[in-house]
């Protein structure tokens, strides 16, 4: 049963005044505030947000049977929008309003909450957006009254930049990054890569990967010819032949080194404190002859300003696979975390999207980076600390 949430008009006054405070920080920065549509197109939002958020997306409907959705955070419509206005760059925008996800797993949990946040965009300094970033979340949180949290960071770039460093077939690269975010998914397929073809299928779909790309297409047509109106799973015939074709070619390529594989999968698994996770890293890619300094180094520089913003390192927690929740993020994550009366509670969370202005139609590349604070998540460690009633 989904959780609707009642809110009295102290408990609105609390969050408007923690809202004033947040914003209050972020405009002191020269942040422009903006306030996206609640109801989004609903391409916008699933194509971009990630498998795991899309089953968790509100769809509506208008009168005409036009299908919509509920926004289910602030980024992507924020970008989209400022966008639409053909708005300059570099740009920094902020906002604070309610979001909406589906709860299936934890149905006690409300499906509409707060979040307040900021877009920084344009900014061609990576390194500093990112500081600036971090910085600013520390600070909106501090000035809330939430002195003390631990932090945990990750960065999706090690992973390309890991999988461009191996010796693995230029179409599996690809394949490897693309399905990085389906947990589940991504083993099984490394498992397949690392098997070649066993069965009868495999076997044709090796023969299928020998011809050039049209005469494969011709016979998966042909396959799907015979097979008449066969259910299809709710997929388009192109949409077969396309994933046919891909396994084709995954299958027709020489099978991938079970130590790459292995080394991939132990990759993944890398996570504890910050400096010992990237220690772990540095020593596990240098010794299979891909090594990662430049985006290593790159990570410490992060940690370097975090103990300048007063952040105890030992508070600060590295997991390699951090971040592969939404789809749109493509480099440097970071969440922090505080306690509130049922336990430990993400409050804040960010991180790097180049790609996607790109994606939502932007004519030419725009850095990205941002994050958002849960409103409701921070009150609530608040009042378990004693710092509001």
């Amino acid at each position: 049963m989904a959780q609707f949430t009642h809110r009295g008009a102290a408990e609105i006054a609390a969050i408007e005044k923690l809202a004033g405070q947040l914003l209050a920080v972020f405009a002191a920065e020269g942040f422009t505030r903006t306030e996206p549509a609640i109801i989004q197109p609903i391409a916008r939002v699933l194509d971009r947000e990630g498998e795991e958020m899309r089953g968790r997306t509100f769809i509506v409907n208008d009168p005409a049977g036009n299908e919509f959705c509920l926004r289910t955070d602030l980024t992507i419509p924020a970008c989209a929008e400022y966008l639409e206005v053909g708005g300059s760059f570099p740009a920094r925008l902020c906002y604070h309003g309610p979001v909406f996800r589906h709860q299936p797993h934890e149905p006690a949990r409300p499906v509409q909450f707060w979040q307040a946040g900021i877009e920084i965009l344009g900014l061609e300094d990576r390194r500093a957006g990112e500081i600036e970033a971090m910085r600013l979340t520390v600070a909106a949180l501090r000035a809330a009254g939430l002195p003390d949290f631990e932090m945990k960071i990750g960065d999706l770039g090690l992973f390309s930049a890991l999988v461009d460093g191996l010796d693995i077939p230029e179409q599996w690269r690809g394949r490897l990054k693309r399905h990085f975010w389906r947990s589940g998914y991504f083993e099984a397929l490394l498992a397949r890569m690392t098997r070649g073809a066993a069965t009868d299928s495999q076997r044709l779909l090796a023969h299928l990967g020998t011809l050039a790309p049209a005469e494969a297409g011709q016979a998966v047509e042909g396959l799907l010819d015979l097979v008449g109106h066969a259910p299809l799973g709710g997929r388009t015939r192109e949409e077969i032949v396309e994933r046919l074709i891909e396994q084709a070619a995954d299958a027709a390529a020489l099978r991938l080194d079970p130590a790459l594989a292995a080394l991939l999968s132990r990759f993944l698994q890398v996570s504890g404190p910050a400096a010992q996770a990237l220690a772990d890293i540095r020593a596990l890619t240098t010794a299979a002859g891909a090594a990662l300094d430049s985006a290593l180094d790159a990570m410490t520089a992060r940690l370097d300003a975090l103990s300048q913003l007063g952040i105890d390192a030992g508070k600060v927690r590295f997991a390699a696979r951090f971040g592969r929740n939404m789809e749109y993020y493509t480099g440097f994550v970071f969440e922090l975390w505080s306690r509130d009366a049922e336990g430990a509670v993400q409050v804040a969370g960010g991180g790097r999207y180049d790609g996607l202005l790109e994606a939502l139609g932007s004519p030419r590349p725009v850095t990205a980076v941002g994050s958002a604070i849960r409103t409701e998540r921070v009150l609530a460690a608040l009042r378990f600390a004693g710092r509001r009633a």
